[in-house]
């Protein structure tokens, strides 16, 4: 699997990671076995970088990733967490009390003294411009409770005012065939002040699996059910913001740009990993068989024909929808 410095950090992670918000249980139930076994077979397959979050799950998700590294304890896994959604979302409660608080929470989930990297999980756009908040993030890098920090983020602004900050690692930022508005600013200003890009939501909540239908049903406590209309959080982080019917007729159009011997969601998250400035594509996995069919999506070849397909896309199907919002 190749391996990118992920900005600041100066770690080498795997170009496909995982995301982990699935085995916190926000996506359906998932057996604790077999969040194990999905790690596994991901650390198996190269992939050295997990994302993961203090709410997903209510900390499941993290401490399924602590129980996994004690039990590995020669793999060399960069982890990267998140904090600031266990409160009421206003600027006020982005606090160094606070961040102690959060920060201790997820160091005991994964099992360590020291988190790799902790993001800030898509605060009010005004965090993003306070210097009291990166002086206590700077804080707990001088204290030892984690290395590096960065953020997530819904809109493209807020990304580029995090990476004029001078000691942002990383940026994790929507970003796939179906939301390409990053490509624009965000990932040459972030190669420019050399800060990694994570790339989240690759498959547009699945619906870039190729597996969907109009009668596709979800689980009721799944966010493609209850969050179709942000509901609960920005309605971004669901189908990435797309109209599900409108969404379907694109796919369709995606499958038929997808390479010989490759799936879907491969060529999915191939596209993304082979824009450049990218560091990482976080897709997520219900499944052994995902897992490893992800991690294979590395090897995925992207000519300019695809490329330009995508784009056309896009132009055709989301641009005057989607450019604007995010």
């Amino acid at each position: 699997m190749e391996q990118r410095i992920l900005g600041k950090t100066g770690r080498n992670v795997s170009v496909v990671g995982l995301g982990t918000w699935q085995l916190g249980a926000d996506w359906g139930h998932v057996d604790p076995a077999q969040a194990q076994a999905i790690l596994a077979a991901s650390a198996e397959a190269g992939v050295n970088f997990f994302d993961t979050a203090d709410v997903y799950g209510d900390g499941k998700s993290e401490q399924a990733i602590g129980t996994f590294l004690a039990d590995n304890p020669g793999l060399d896994i960069t982890v990267a967490t998140k904090m600031g959604r266990r409160v009421d979302q206003v600027p006020e409660n982005y606090t160094l009390a606070n961040f102690r608080q959060w920060v201790d929470r997820s160091r005991r989930n994964l099992g360590t003294d020291t988190l790799d990297l902790v993001q800030l999980h898509c605060p009010p756009t005004p965090v993003f411009s306070n210097n009291e908040v990166y002086d206590a993030l700077d804080t707990l890098v001088a204290e030892g409770a984690i290395r590096n920090y960065g953020v997530s983020v819904e809109r493209t602004d807020e990304a580029l005012e995090a990476i004029r900050r001078g000691n942002t690692a990383s940026v994790q930022i929507i970003l796939n065939a179906f939301r390409l508005k990053p490509l624009d600013e965000v990932l040459p200003a972030a190669k420019a002040a050399n800060v990694g890009i994570i790339a989240r939501v690759p498959l547009a909540s699945g619906l870039l699996s190729g597996k969907y239908s109009r009668d596709t049903t979800f689980a009721e406590n799944d966010h493609r059910n209850y969050n179709r209309n942000g509901e609960s959080f920005d309605v971004g982080e669901t189908f990435s913001g797309v109209d599900y019917e409108l969404g379907l007729k694109a796919v369709a159009e995606f499958e038929q740009l997808v390479p010989s011997g490759a799936t879907t969601a491969q060529a999915a998250i191939a596209w993304i990993a082979a824009q450049d400035g990218v560091t990482s594509v976080i897709p997520g996995a219900r499944t052994v068989e995902q897992a490893a069919a992800n991690a294979a999506a590395a090897s995925v070849a992207v000519t300019q024909e695809f490329d330009g397909g995508v784009r056309w896309i896009y132009d055709h199907y989301f641009r005057d929808s989607i450019h604007p919002r995010w």
